[in-house]
């Protein structure tokens, strides 16, 4: 029987953002799967859209024997911490090295992991995986499409598989990829040629949506140029808010020889680079994205939406900043709802209160973001959770979702979901598990990008982006870059990034 070793270790640093990734952050999983070792990650990854999950669906369909090692995940977020990454990837290497006679390695990486004593993340797990099974041992990597994919990645995988959609609707779907290609190393014993180019710009995650063109279309045609030559085809349009040299869009290709691989990864290269002007889009401030929003509601037969992106904790931050929700008080919005803040603090003083007590708080503000602050009112606490649903919408995919001690909290006609975990609001679910329904609001105002537009868009009236103070800034160029590689613009049409005088080397080793 074929015997296969799997294991998933997926973070999405920002290496701007405030808060470190802990083990503590691992083992509880915030918007992942709590940490599972052993046999227990066949019990863990079943029917959820995870790209571990789908491999297990493929393997076990293919008749394969899994050697499980670890599986977990973090809300993205500021480094790694040594001592996380170094726990994580003692179990992994350690399973797969006694793991005993083996066909074949799959990994579920992110693409976007800094340490603290790495840039590379996954160039380092990859490095070690293959240090214990040698050279010819296939080993077939699923990444997230905002993977900042290195040459490290690339030299010690045979594959590396990306997501096609964001929102990630395909993560389990990437794992199913991942072990269609493995069957096929298999079968044919080919070790496939391999191509990797890396952008000249970096693309801001609001207009990455493949929803939207120009990433719409490039993916299709992406899909279009796989053959029998080139069984598979990566864009990953980065991550751009992790500095080190290796951040940005990259493509990646694996073909029957060379000249294949060479020829796809340059056609794709050639039609990214030709829609640079397109990734670009309006991004409102809160007063305007609101007043917009409450003169669209008038006429509106369903809700506004709002996307608070550079608070969204799927892109590393805190999800507790206050910009939205003074707009939204400020201008005195009607039937609008605000979700998730962050803030365990105001959450037990909620639940200390009880339902339909007023409660007067320093509400979220709490990660030290530049212009932002605790925002100090007194609130009704209309509803109570003990944080734990299921959110059963197209990115979540079933999830069980364990938020901690929660609240609904209103102001005005302003209703607030608190909680005392993070996870980015990418499910209608979130407001439902504290009483609010949201296709029932005249405006919601989410802390995402653009996840959330898998099960909100079939509710919206319209979407819009507003710009309140956050770890993610939605203009890349506002960003205090000091460490990428020389050269490349730091967004589209963009400036190009010039190394400052005294920047500190480009390479972190451990």
């Amino acid at each position: 029987m074929t015997r296969i070793a799997v294991g998933g270790f997926l973070h999405e640093t920002n290496t701007f953002a405030p808060t470190k990734a802990t083990y503590a952050d691992f083992v509880h999983g915030g918007g992942w799967p709590a940490m599972a070792q052993g046999a227990d990650v066949l019990k863990v990854m079943r029917k959820i859209n995870v790209g571990l999950a789908g491999f297990v669906e493929a393997a076990e369909a293919n008749g394969w024997d899994m050697v499980p090692t670890v599986s977990c995940g973090a809300s993205p977020s500021a480094h790694v911490t040594r001592d996380a990454f170094e726990r994580i990837v003692k179990v992994m290497v350690d399973g797969i090295a006694h793991a005993g006679a083996l066909d074949a390695v799959y990994l579920d990486l992110h693409g976007a992991m800094v340490t603290e004593h790495f840039d590379d993340g996954e160039g380092e797990i990859l490095r070690r995986v293959r240090q214990v099974i040698g050279p010819d041992l296939p080993l077939v990597v699923s990444l997230d499409l905002h993977a900042n994919v290195t040459p490290d990645m690339v030299e010690h995988a045979d594959a590396l598989i990306a997501y096609r959609t964001y929102p990630h609707v395909d993560m389990a779907d990437t794992g199913r990829a991942a072990a269609k290609h493995l069957a096929l190393v298999l079968k044919t014993k080919t070790r496939f040629a391999k191509a990797f180019r890396q952008l000249p710009f970096l693309i801001p995650i609001s207009w990455q949506c493949t929803n939207d063109q120009p990433t719409k279309g490039i993916y299709q045609q992406l899909g279009d140029l796989e053959s029998e030559a080139v069984p598979t085809l990566s864009f990953a349009p980065g991550f751009p808010a992790a500095d080190f040299r290796d951040c940005g869009p990259s493509v990646f290709a694996y073909g029957k020889t060379q000249a294949d691989a060479d020829a796809a990864a340059d056609k794709v290269v050639a039609l990214i680079e030709g829609h640079e002007d397109d990734f670009d889009g309006r991004i409102f401030s809160p007063d305007d994205g609101v007043r917009h929003a409450m003169e669209l509601a008038k006429t509106a037969s369903r809700p506004i939406i709002i996307a608070d992106t550079q608070d969204n904790p799927g892109a590393g931050g805190d999800s507790d900043t206050t910009g939205m929700l003074r707009a939204l008080v400020r201008n005195k919005a009607t039937r609008a709802a605000t979700g998730v803040i962050y803030d365990p603090q105001s959450a037990r003083a909620a639940h200390a209160a009880g339902v339909g007590a007023t409660v007067t708080l320093a509400l979220g503000g709490k990660s030290g973001i530049p212009g932002d602050a605790p925002y100090t009112e007194t609130f009704v606490v209309e509803k109570l959770s003990d944080g734990k649903f299921v959110a059963p919408g197209p990115y979540y995919g079933g999830r069980d979702m364990d938020m901690g001690p929660s609240a609904a909290l209103r102001i005005g006609d302003v209703r607030v979901v608190v909680s005392s975990h993070k996870a980015q609001l990418a499910d209608q679910s979130m407001y439902r598990y504290v009483g609010i329904e949201p296709t029932e609001q005249a405006i919601l105002v989410n802390k995402s990008s653009v996840h959330f537009r898998a099960d909100f868009e079939p509710i919206a009236e319209k979407l819009l982006i507003c710009a309140a103070p956050g770890a993610m800034p939605a203009d890349t160029a506002s960003l205090p870059w000091t460490r990428l590689r020389p050269g490349i613009r730091i967004k589209p049409n963009g400036p190009a990034f010039t190394p400052p005088a005294k920047a500190r080397s480009t390479s972190i080793t451990g």
